[in-house]
């Protein structure tokens, strides 16, 4: 799954061009990298998302195949 999908699909971002633009900034790393929105992500990959006022840490648990509810969103990913 493409990272901006990701970002959209966890609720991380709440659209997916907000995370395209976030991604295009480089305020998107994932396992240290700086990322383009189509990186595609694994299970146990790390992506630090900077935002204005903290950076936030996530270890990616599961990648979902299509939709996903708003209470399975959270358990996609663990915050570190």
């Amino acid at each position: 799954m493409r990272l901006d999908k990701f970002l959209k699909v966890s609720r991380l971002i709440k659209r997916r061009t907000v995370a395209n633009e976030v991604s295009d900034m480089g305020r998107v790393l994932v396992n240290g990298n700086s990322a383009k929105p189509a990186k595609q992500i694994k299970e146990n990959d790390i992506i630090e998302i900077e935002y204005a006022t903290r950076i936030l840490k996530v270890k990616v648990l599961k990648v979902p195949q299509g939709a996903v509810s708003v209470q399975e969103a959270s358990t996609l990913y663990l915050e570190l």
